[in-house]
């Protein structure tokens, strides 16, 4: 199957804030909002949406072909990316423009505020063609530059492909009409409880009018799991037992690429959000979105201890060669 995975590439500095954030917002100030945190120091990491999701596919096994716009300073991003076997054939590069940057500063209680400069992502990437049939062709489209994310909807509708909708923190450059839209025809919604809130509030919709335009809905709550809903039959998918909480960011990232490779051996909804479920766990273990390894016997493991094992008649065949020794033990 070819899969395409759109989105963010982005350096993530990353901050913790020693404190609640609510200790310091006066809720009847909200409206004149001026607050400062000091923090614990910075971090810069690799990151962004398409970045993360690639990553973790590529100890899964995958290949994905990663569609976004890089900066002048993409250099020591695109190493890593090729080090870990994956292509940046169709990342545009953009001179004179630095690649996005994300701030990101976490609480004691893993609430997150973001400041996102989006840079050389407000330049739209070259959308690819693909080799394989239109029905053997999946497409993640992420949070990322806007006119991509329609235009690789489109697309996939024009030419019978299918495609996740997943608008992420990118919401707030969307009007409702806009995403009344872009969602048509999506083989599937993904969001946190957050943002399907506000996505539906924007919209205007219940969440049944927006079953009429795509065939089920995946909602993450962070450390209570997630939701499988297939036209308001919901399963309650729990999140995996985690070693050491760390750091959250990037755990839904890992999560979208769990589910990913599930779709891409064919499974069913419910084991691929299990096997989203598995893959945030390392992402949660780790400062940074990049910084977990795993290899696919750890990753077995792991799913059989939490969910039971997966059938031996669908597992695809575990990364070979140089990708499966570079990779280190659950």
């Amino acid at each position: 199957m070819d899969l395409f995975v759109s989105g963010s590439l982005a350096y993530d500095r990353i901050m913790d804030f020693p404190g609640h954030f609510a200790d310091h917002i006066l809720p009847d100030k909200i409206h004149v909002l001026n607050v400062c945190f000091n923090i614990n120091g910075v971090v810069e990491k690799f990151g962004g949406t398409a970045g993360n999701i690639a990553y973790t596919l590529s100890l899964l096994g995958e290949r994905p072909r990663i569609v976004a716009a890089a900066g002048s300073d993409f250099d020591r991003y695109e190493r890593w990316l090729v080090e870990n076997g994956l292509s940046c054939s169709h990342v545009r590069k953009i001179d004179d423009v630095p690649t996005a940057g994300a701030y990101i500063t976490t609480d004691l209680a893993d609430n997150q505020i973001t400041a996102f400069n989006p840079g050389a992502m407000l330049y739209p990437a070259e959308l690819p063609d693909w080799n394989a049939p239109s029905d053997d062709v999946l497409i993640h489209i992420g949070p990322g530059n806007k006119q991509d994310m329609t235009a690789f909807a489109e697309k996939a509708r024009r030419t019978g492909a299918s495609f996740i909708f997943d608008p992420g923190q990118s919401l707030n450059i969307w009007t409702g009409e806009e995403l009344r839209d872009v969602v048509r025809g999506a083989l599937c919604f993904i969001s946190n409880d957050y943002e399907l809130t506000h996505f539906l509030k924007m919209t205007g919709w219940k969440i049944q009018q927006l079953f009429e335009h795509v065939r089920l809905v995946i909602t993450t709550h962070g450390p209570e799991g997630s939701v499988l809903n297939v036209r308001g039959d919901k399963t309650l998918v729990p999140a995996s037992k985690v070693k050491d909480v760390v750091d959250p960011t990037g755990a839904g990232d890992a999560y979208r690429a769990g589910l990913l490779k599930g779709l891409v051996n064919r499974f069913d909804w419910l084991t691929c959000c299990q096997m989203g479920s598995v893959a945030a766990t390392y992402a949660v273990e780790c400062h940074g979105t990049q910084e977990h390894r795993f290899d696919w016997g750890g990753f077995l493991a792991r799913y059989e201890s939490n969910f039971g094992p997966l059938s031996p008649d669908l597992l695809p065949e575990a990364p070979t060669g140089r990708e499966a020794s570079a990779r280190g033990a659950a």
